[in-house]
């Protein structure tokens, strides 16, 4: 038997063997959810104290809890914690790109440089950033509940919950000094009210290179093995100007974390929705996300094809796709994600066996038996409207430019047909011409714009079907030949135009431009729908409501909520998964880094700072650098400590791997995977490769 052929059979059982489970995994009948679909995000509102003992034989008691609580912190978009008794916090380097640039002087490049503040006075103050510490945690649910109950309607009940919302976290922020705020768990299930304390005064203390933080750049983004120094280090001032003295720290581990130990990460992940119901689910499948994940995924893969036909424009065709490659791969997966039968069937036993349980009592029937149809109701209403609202909305930020310029020569015709004092406030006096100057963009490039006309009259297309509306815009066309009809009509790439007609407003109704005429023939049902869909989601808001208290009422807090940017504390171990026919290791150490720049020969993005090249003779090649585990995170997480049972941080979590994308709709252990930097991979490449080595002696000893 030749070498092909015994190839060509085992591909072919392969493809049986996987093939079979997946049709059997799509009858719904043998498909089973789990207790912990809904994740292991749990809030310290209710934290797991019984569940940690039952599961690890942890006692987590309230002085620990509050320990760990007080140690970490919030900052924009990310999570911290403090990591000594002075101040010091730590978090990622994605999450400081920002600080880095508002600290950087004039002639440094701190991306290809680095910093390092050796004594305090080199520390530098970093323009509005922020730190949160939550310090007050109060169930305020009763409060809210008895608000609503007062009224009949949806609609009352949601201004009535609001209301008492506002009420409350302004009377909680006087009374207490903290910055207060109510938080909803469980789909308004249950109310708190969080009390923070902010530090303003942060400073930089350290942050590596850009290319050592995200070695391999886009092309590895999401995989594993990594190999990232992923952190950044500042430090907290106090009132006085004086490095805060924190009692509440997490300790450096010189072990790091070992296989089969329970360790925990702490963070404030931003927002899953896995408590919604299926229909809401199959919103997203057929609207929501089918809408983004097409614009994206087209425009990522049309300027890979437009490489060959400007070989000349290639390096901004790859800069702008690394741009949106993030978000690209984000927004494909979770709706690869939300496309597969097994997924939507496991989500749907999940709410089976929760109706189930609520009809099988009376009392519980009574409450919330209704909330599933209700919800339905309005989402059939959302799937008639949603796709116009997305193509009526012609202004957002993954539109065409000349579809930009349109959306924004109309609602300024439309602005100043009104009277003076009813014009919204950017159309009055000063703020008229901040307006007016930001309708025709800084710069306008023709090829790139050409691009994304050809992806955004298709996405047209998809949402409005063979509509009258799109033959001025398209004459039967689609794609780049469509573009380029479009662009043989209009003006609006012309600067001299634009500023006609922002010099005479009363023109943009007169040019006959076949943007601005389907931008105003769209313009009023547009305004009118998102009227509408504000009103649906005012009512489903308040059978999420009644659909969170539900779950409530039947689990308590023996699963978590979804993630809404509030504090939790996620349990796990270190774990690998087997995926594309391999096993992933439980850790990568620099060895593997090494070899991954030689393999490439040092090309983007695998790149090396000129300090790693040729790291320092002492400096261990063997030491673990990034690991998975069995932790799970979403956006927001970044920045979050990975501690032991000692409140000793291990690592710092940085990102997950492909298969956690659509940890936003479910969690499904199986191959969710965090990755993080390890705690030994820190201190080695601060003390060895930059030598810093008061940091490195900060981070060992818990204080300068």
């Amino acid at each position: 038997m030749s070498r092909l052929l015994s190839k060509i059979i085992i591909v072919f059982v392969l493809l049986v063997l996987v093939y079979q489970p997946n049709l059997a995994q799509q009858n719904s009948e043998i498909v089973e959810s789990s207790k912990f679909d809904t994740g292991k995000m749990w809030t310290f509102d209710f934290p797991p104290v019984d569940y940690l003992r039952e599961t690890y034989g942890f006692e987590a008691t309230e002085e620990w809890l509050e320990d760990v609580r007080l140690s970490a912190l919030r900052i924009p978009g990310c999570t911290a914690s403090f990591v000594s008794e002075d101040g010091l916090i730590m978090t990622n380097h994605h999450c400081s790109e920002g600080a880095r640039d508002r600290v950087q002087k004039d002639g440094e490049d701190l991306k290809e440089s680095a910093f390092y503040a050796e004594t305090l006075e080199d520390e530098r103050k970093v323009p509005r950033m922020y730190a949160d510490q939550l310090v007050l945690i109060k169930d305020i649910s009763d409060e809210i509940f008895a608000a609503m109950d007062e009224v009949k309607n949806d609609a009352d009940k949601a201004d009535a919950r609001d209301q008492k919302i506002e009420q409350l976290e302004k009377e909680y922020s006087e009374e207490t000094g903290l910055r207060c705020q109510i938080v909803s768990y469980f789909n308004g299930g249950r109310f708190a009210l969080h009390g923070f304390k902010r530090y303003e005064d942060v400073r930089l203390v350290f942050i590596p290179e850009e290319k050592i933080a995200y070695f391999g750049g886009d092309f590895d983004n999401f995989t594993y093995p990594r190999y990232n120094l992923d952190c950044t280090f500042y430090r907290v001032y106090d009132d006085e100007g004086k490095p805060l003295k924190s009692t509440n720290f997490y300790k450096w581990s010189s072990d790091g974390a070992l296989e089969d130990e329970l360790i925990f990460v702490v963070g404030n992940p931003g927002t899953t929705n896995r408590l919604k119901t299926v229909s809401q689910l199959k919103y997203f499948r057929d609207v929501q996300y089918r809408n983004i994940t097409f614009l994206l995924d087209e425009l990522y893969n049309r300027l890979e094809a437009m490489k060959s036909v400007y070989p000349d424009r290639a390096d901004d065709f790859e800069a702008v796709k690394t741009r949106w490659g993030n978000s690209q791969k984000v927004y494909h997966n979770i709706y690869e994600g939300l496309i597969d039968p097994y997924l939507m069937a496991r989500k749907e036993d999940f709410e089976n066996k929760i109706k189930e349980q609520v009809f099988a009592d009376d009392e519980l029937k009574e409450k919330f038996g209704s909330v599933w149809e209700s919800i339905e109701t309005t989402r059939d209403e959302m799937n008639k409207i949603g796709p116009k609202i997305y193509a009526y909305n012609t202004g957002y930020r993954f539109s065409s430019d000349h579809f930009k310029i349109a959306t924004r020569l109309v609602e300024y015709y439309k602005q100043m047909q009104m009277d003076a004092e009813k014009r919204d406030e950017a159309y009055k006096g000063e703020e008229l011409e901040k307006t007016l100057a930001r309708v025709y963009p800084e710069e306008f490039d023709e090829v790139m714009e050409l691009i994304s006309l050809g992806v955004y009259l298709d996405y047209l297309k998809l949402n409005l079907g063979e509509n009258e509306l799109l033959n001025p815009l398209m004459n039967g066309e689609e794609g780049l030949d469509a573009a380029k009809y479009l662009v043989s009509k209009t003006k609006l790439n012309e600067k001299t135009f634009v500023d006609d007609l922002v010099q005479n407003p009363d023109k943009i109704a007169e040019t006959n431009d076949p943007i601005i005429n389907y931008v105003l023939s769209v313009i009023d049902e547009y305004n009118s729908l998102s009227e509408r869909r504000t009103e649906i989601e005012t009512t489903e808001s308040v059978q999420e409501n009644l659909l969170g208290q539900a779950l409530y009422a039947l689990y308590g807090t023996s699963i978590p909520p979804d993630a809404n940017r509030t504090l939790r504390l996620g349990d796990g171990t270190l774990l690998g998964f087997n995926y594309n026919g391999t096993k992933t290791p439980l850790k990568t150490t620099f060895y593997g880094m090494y070899d991954r720049y030689y393999g490439f020969e040092g090309n983007y993005p695998w790149e090396l700072p000129a300090r790693w090249e040729n790291a320092p003779v002492e400096f261990d090649l063997a030491t673990p650098y990034n690991f998975v585990s069995l932790h799970d995170i979403v956006g927001g997480s970044s920045g979050s400590a990975v501690i032991n049972s000692n409140a000793e941080v291990v690592g710092l979590a940085f990102d997950g791997n492909v298969h956690s994308i659509i940890g936003n709709f479910i969690y499904m252990p199986e191959l969710n995977r965090m990755v993080s930097v390890s705690s030994q991979a820190m201190l080695e490449s601060i003390d060895k490769v930059y030598k810093a080595k008061n940091l490195a002696n900060e981070l060992r000893n818990g204080k300068r």
